[in-house]
């Protein structure tokens, strides 16, 4: 079972969602999970109803079982500052190099700097034990950048790892790249029912893997119900009006003749939702990943809501399986 869950998506398509309530579905039998943000959009934060999360590992909420799930917001210039205390001791100094803006240029202007220090503190997170030799976490999962950018974003590492051949630089850039690339690390996608998110779905799994990153699951989002069974699906897409109004007779509906048209119109769009939507499941079905589907919140997600979708995605064994 993968301990590293990376879980990405187009934008839209509710990412932050869904890996919160992955990190709640792991987190049960007394478990603990921490769930990584690191795009700064304390988007964490607003799922669960918290302050924004500060720079430190703090716990959010309790799963089924008793299990708990940590948060963590990583700021790259703060990760930097750790780093350079880990690898250099400059302590005092190097809060000095940030007073004076050098901590903000190296993570802005130095090609990779940013994203090193990102996965490299989640890594850490994965690799951390206790004095008794135990994983401090039985997962952590990370709300990454959405699809456009998720190989370049885990991938960097090896970028750096070539720039720099020898030094701190270069063997923190080889160790989290073998946590990455290891069976440990699964790329989630969370895609909607949609052409475009469907399509930029494909489009980053054939880029994690010819990357060689480890692909997990595609999670289809907001979902919605079907309405009609078959044989009104049927009868709605070929615009059968006098069927329709002849059942709404039969039913005892007066004035049946005026609601024929919204009705056939409406039928006919869900009808063609539902058409299309099939065309989109087999796009995804032919990409061979394991695939969950959770259904769309009408109110809004709250924390209730969280724990609503944490159950279908432990129904679905969501997040079990190893790479693939």
């Amino acid at each position: 079972m993968s301990r590293f869950q990376v879980v990405s998506g187009k934008g839209g398509t509710g990412k932050t969602t869904v890996a919160a309530a992955l990190a709640l579905a792991l987190a049960t039998e007394g478990r603990r999970t921490l769930l990584v943000e690191v795009e700064g959009r304390q988007g964490i934060a607003q799922l669960f109803g918290s302050g924004a999360l500060p720079y430190e590992e703090r716990k959010i909420a309790v799963a089924p079982g008793g299990g708990e799930v940590y948060a963590l917001a990583i700021d790259a210039e703060l990760a930097l500052l750790d780093y350079l205390q880990m690898f250099y001791k400059l302590g005092g100094a190097g809060r000095a190099l940030k007073k004076l803006g050098a901590i903000d240029f190296a993570t802005t202007i130095a090609p990779g700097v940013r994203d090193v220090l990102l996965t490299g503190k989640a890594c850490e997170a994965v690799r951390r034990k206790d004095r008794q030799g135990r994983f401090v976490y039985d997962h952590v999962i990370m709300d990454a950048p959405p699809t456009g950018r998720i190989t370049r974003f885990l991938n960097v590492n090896d970028e750096v790892a070539g720039l720099a051949k020898i030094g701190p630089i270069h063997n923190q850039a080889q160790a989290v790249m073998r946590v990455l690339k290891s069976p440990q690390t699964a790329v989630h996608l969370v895609t909607l029912l949609e052409e475009m998110p469907v399509q930029e779905t494909a489009d980053g799994i054939a880029e994690l893997r010819a990357a060689e990153l480890p692909v997990g699951s595609v999670f289809v989002n907001m979902v919605r119900p079907h309405l009609l069974d078959e044989d009104a699906l049927r009868t709605a897409a070929g615009g059968r009006r006098g069927e329709i109004a002849k059942a709404l007779t039969r039913a005892g509906v007066t004035r049946s003749a005026a609601l024929v048209r919204p009705l056939v119109e409406q039928a006919a769009e869900h009808a063609e939702r539902v058409g299309l939507e099939r065309e989109q499941r087999a796009v995804l079905a032919g990409l061979g990943l394991p695939t969950a589907e959770l259904p769309l919140i009408g109110d809004g997600v709250d924390l209730g809501a969280l724990h609503d979708l944490a159950t279908e995605l432990r129904k679905q064994g969501a997040g079990e399986e190893g790479d693939a």
